[in-house]
């Protein structure tokens, strides 16, 4: 059986391990369902504390073990709060078997005893997270989020900051085929209402039936619960099968001309659409999360939301890229969900999802297994110098872009977070400066459907206009610059933007388009901007035709010295690049540049005389690499870093007067940063130092007016995080990191844009 149909039948995921017999906390029969159990609340209470929490959404009761990991663990094995929401019961087909052959060699068909023996899977799996041990006991409850609702909440009894919660909604039971019932039926209308699924021998005392708007408010509920700093969720903008016909299947790759992969048909034109590299559940919980997070961040609370989406099944078409270590880790804590080793939990539902079983690092689902991808990028470009040396960091929090500002040159202090204004908001702020120092932001929105509004992204942009009398920089409104391909639907897989400044002050920006290009818009003095128009296309690809658009998510934009606009950008299985013949001109392609396949985001740092470096992650091994290309020669290798583990972009900046120090800072295999120096002037690599410091997104790079490196995070408490050298140069010390404390008492800074 196909791995598309395989995963027809198990409804897109899998679960399962040995967990520990919970102590049932039931309700009373009579109890009112608006009633909450009070150890769950003295729980809460006692880890309200935190400074940081995070709070993870996800569909089935696996995705966060395959594609949000190890950002999981590491969350769980931190100390703060970690919540788990699933949506769904991922009840499948009902069958907790591995066998998909003859119907005589089936189990029989048992949905809520499957869906438990998912749920036994998953906190199997958590305990071990948290504890090592898979039968460390859970307390189970059931509890109400909203008024006439219950839902299933188990809590770890030897780390009760660590919690589960299920809704138990009726999943899609199919990756893509239209089905009015379900997460995508209710998010698009297609049905008024959804039911849940009761798991075999839950507190939750009957089934119910949700509205949109009341599956919107439980997770809002929930936000105010757990107050966190940190929410994940799975992908809102999968790419679609660019050949649906006789192309490339959402996860098994290119399918026979023999084998169509159809376009999903439906007679009801509100589930009509295309076919996409992910599950339809998967999908459809994005958006609920996100919807749930607008409704938040509409109301008072007194800590701001750093928010991660992590790619589902695309990542199956994508290079690996984790380190083996961290890859076997995962296969572990799958397997530990898929109770391979047939552990006895005292459930008759099931320990683990026999699905997945033992099989995640090397059967059909092992490229989830070994790759963990955001959907945002990241920015190489967010750390910034202002027109009196001050430096000014820009972020994204509560879906609004925020500024740190220095209160004076190089004193290491920053004021903020100041409020620069706008809405839902994804990802990390790009950053330019003009030439007269003025700077220039650009940022991805999502625009919720509502009455007489489209779901879609557009990029917006905002030119500083000013100086306010405590030297925090002020902008102009958001403009809206549209996306390359203005249908709503094909808006969504628009990618987020990189930019830079030529020498006459005109501004190009650069985003992955709906076809897998890249579009471009150029602006004299970042207004009066041009129409979309496209790049070239890449040439010397050598990567099979069709599995996922030639170019991934990642891209990044510099001028280099001799006024040459570069961008480059990963592709499924090498890295592209464009140049600009003359200053002024439009960046066209290279060619193949012979480097090793890419596994993520591309920085490009200038250098003197014409020479461009380009730092990134091999993949399957997450090594850090640097290339070099001088003038018109061909790209080299000039660096090979140490392992150490991670994902996403590598930060990269040539800082120092002159600048001769190459810097660059990554996140490593335990989720901290880590950053190495070297001189300009000679190849090699520079020693990885740990900055221990838990973040999201990219690292930033800059330097003080004395040409000392600056590095700056966004932490896991969504505040910023900086440290400075004590001297300049290659081998200069650095001094300690220093934090910015949160505003008290105060629910939103004043906003700094208008």
């Amino acid at each position: 059986m196909s791995r598309r149909r395989l995963l027809q039948v198990a409804g897109g995921g899998a679960a399962a391990v040995t967990a520990g017999a919970g102590v049932w906390a039931w309700l009373g029969p009579r109890a009112p369902l608006s009633q909450v159990a009070a150890p769950a609340l003295e729980r809460e209470a006692a880890a309200s504390g935190a400074e940081q929490a995070f709070l993870h959404v996800i569909a089935h009761a696996d995705d966060s073990l395959y594609f949000m990991n190890p950002a999981l663990e590491q969350s769980v094995r931190s100390g703060a709060r970690s919540v788990t929401v699933c949506l769904t019961g991922g009840e499948s087909d009902g069958r907790n078997t591995a066998e998909h052959g003859r119907g005589d060699r089936l189990p029989p068909r048992d949905r809520a005893a499957f869906a438990r023996a998912r749920t036994n899977g998953l906190r199997a799996a958590h305990a071990v997270m948290a504890t090592g041990d898979p039968l460390s006991p859970w307390d189970v409850e059931a509890i109400s989020l909203l008024p006439g609702f219950q839902v299933e909440v188990q809590t770890l009894r030897a780390a009760p900051h660590n919690q589960l919660f299920f809704m138990e909604l009726v999943e899609a039971r199919t990756v893509s085929e239209p089905r009015a019932h379900s997460l995508r039926g209710l998010w698009l209308g297609a049905t008024g209402t959804l039911s849940t699924l009761r798991p075999a021998d839950t507190p939750v005392q009957r089934t119910f039936e949700y509205t949109r708007e009341q599956v919107v408010e439980s997770l809002v509920a929930l936000l105010e619960r757990v107050r966190p700093t940190v929410v994940r969720t799975l992908d809102p903008n999968a790419v679609h099968d660019p050949d649906p016909v006789h192309g490339p299947d959402p996860v098994h790759g290119p399918t026979p001309a023999h084998a169509p992969n159809p376009v999903p048909r439906t007679d009801d034109p509100r589930l009509r659409g295309l076919l996409y590299h992910d599950h339809q559940d998967h999908t459809a919980s994005a958006y609920f999360a996100q919807a749930a997070l607008a409704g938040y961040w509409g109301r008072e609370h007194n800590r701001p939301t750093v928010v991660e989406s992590y790619l589902g099944y695309e990542t199956d078409a994508l290079p690996n890229n984790l380190d083996p270590p961290t890859a076997r880790r995962k296969g572990r804590l799958l397997s530990v969900y898929g109770w391979a080793d047939g552990r006895d939990c005292g459930d008759r539902a099931g320990c683990g999802d026999r699905k997945v079983g033992g099989s995640a690092l090397d059967g059909w689902s092992r490229n989830w297994t070994r790759s963990t991808w955001l959907r945002a990028p990241g920015s190489n470009s967010w750390l910034r110098p202002l027109k009196d040396g001050r430096l000014a960091a820009f972020a994204v929090l509560d879906g609004a872009a925020v500024c740190w500002a220095e209160t004076a040159p190089g004193n290491g202090t920053f004021s903020g977070p100041h409020l620069l204004g706008g809405r839902m908001f994804q990802g990390q702020v790009h950053a330019v400066s003009h030439p007269g120092g003025a700077l220039q932001l650009f940022v991805s929105r999502t625009v919720l459907p509502a009455r007489n509004q489209a779901h879609r992204r557009e990029l917006l942009t905002a030119r500083q206009n000013g100086t306010a009398r405590d030297g925090v920089p002020t902008f102009g409104a958001w403009e809206s610059l549209g996306v390359p391909d203005a249908a709503p639907v094909r808006s969504l897989e628009t990618g987020f933007p990189a930019a830079a400044v030529d020498q006459e002050g005109t501004v190009h920006v650069f985003a992955r388009d709906w076809q897998g290009g890249i579009g471009y818009r150029s602006g004299a003095r970042g207004t009066d901007w041009s129409l979309w128009r496209r790049l070239a296309p890449p040439t010397g690809s050598g990567g099979p035709a069709g599995r996922v658009p030639g170019v991934v998510d990642g891209l990044d934009a510099c001028v280099d010295s001799e006024g040459l606009v570069h961008v480059a950008a990963p592709g499924a299985k090498e890295v592209h690049h464009w140049v600009s013949k003359e200053p002024g001109e439009l960046p066209e392609p290279t060619g193949g540049t012979g480097l090793p396949e890419p596994a993520g985001p591309l920085s490009l740092l200038p250098l003197g005389d014409g020479a461009v470096r380009l730092a990134y992650r091999q993949s399957g091994t997450a090594g850090v690499l640097l290339a070099e290309r001088q003038g018109s020669a061909s790209w080299r290798l000039v660096a090979r870093y140490e392992p150490v583990g991670g994902y996403g972009r590598v930060a990269a900046a040539a800082v120092g007067r002159p600048a001769r120090t190459v810097v660059l800072a990554a996140r490593d295999g335990a989720g901290l940063l880590r950053y190495a120096l070297a001189d300009a002037d000679q190849d090699g690599p520079g020693r990885w130092r740990t900055g221990k410091v838990p973040h999201s997104g990219a690292a930033a790079v800059g330097q003080d007016p004395d040409g000392r490196v600056v590095l700056a995070v966004l932490g896991n408490d969504a505040r910023l995080h900086a440290v400075r050298q004590r001297d300049a140069g290659a081998d200069g010390p650095f001094q300690e990191w220093t934090v910015q404390r949160p505003r008290r008492g105060q629910a939103a800074p004043p906003d700094r844009t208008g």
